[in-house]
């Protein structure tokens, strides 16, 4: 596959050119037990030397997982909600912790725990609500339980997310889900990536938040893995800097 690089090319040129600088990191979900997909996904961390947060669903997770990212630096651990499971109302968009449950928080704090056990200290305590869907009035009580950080999709609106809690978002994903999978057409890919760019350095958004990757390496194909090494590799080649989120979080 022949893909076009070149707008995207030439708005980074625009960014080198005016003095900005794009921090780059890296998201992927789902991640449960050591597998030939991961095995391929932290291989291409380590070929661009850029770390994979990996988002990590707490109660299915197994010591295979643990054994794999201790054999790397280029793989950092982070919280995935708790067991990765739709609670959302019936004809409502999948969510684990959308909606009031008078459980979640209980849950938001056992993903932590759960997962400080198995990891310890190498854990980023960054939460990331399966679907990337959050109910409001769970953000607040986040950092009292001891993360950090929280990661959903879209260009953040606020750079805290409530006293203690820093916003750090996802803003491309190259899988077609509303398709049920494969790869979003490149042109399309790349010409919302550009809008992306243009938005943040002509002031819409934050161009200080991190741009973020998110990948899903249980459900790729080879144009899918494809893709997300071109598109990295390109950013990174035409001026995106590498954000380690275990350096650049407080």
């Amino acid at each position: 596959m022949s893909i076009d690089w070149s707008p995207l090319k030439s708005e980074l040129a625009i960014w080198c050119d005016e003095g900005h600088t794009l921090p780059l990191w890296w998201r992927d979900d789902d991640a449960i037990a050591d597998t030939k997909a991961f095995q391929r996904l932290i291989g291409l961390a380590a070929h661009m030397s850029l770390p994979v947060h990996v988002a990590v669903i707490p109660k299915p997770a197994q010591e295979s997982l643990v054994a794999a990212c201790r054999q790397t630096p280029w793989a950092v651990p982070i919280v995935h909600g708790w067991s990765h499971e739709n609670h959302a109302p019936q004809g409502q968009k999948k969510a684990e912790f959308g909606q009031p449950r008078s459980n979640a928080l209980v849950e938001t704090a056992a993903g932590l725990d759960h997962l400080k056990g198995l990891f310890g200290e190498t854990l980023l305590p960054m939460f990331v609500p399966p679907w990337n869907r959050i109910d409001a009035m769970l953000i607040p009580h986040l950092a009292s339980q001891g993360y950090t950080a929280l990661s959903t999709y879209t260009p953040r609106h606020t750079r805290i997310a409530a006293p203690g809690l820093m916003q750090i978002n996802t803003h491309v994903d190259p899988i077609h889900w509303k398709a049920g999978g494969g790869l979003v057409a490149p042109e399309i890919q790349i010409s919302t990536l550009v809008q992306l760019l243009v938005d943040r350095r002509e002031g819409r958004t934050d161009a200080t938040e991190p741009f973020g990757f998110l990948t899903h390496h249980l459900v790729h194909d080879d144009a899918i893995w494809n893709f997300t090494q071109a598109c990295l590799s390109t950013l990174l080649e035409s001026g995106a800097v590498t954000c380690d989120l275990r350096i650049a979080l407080p």
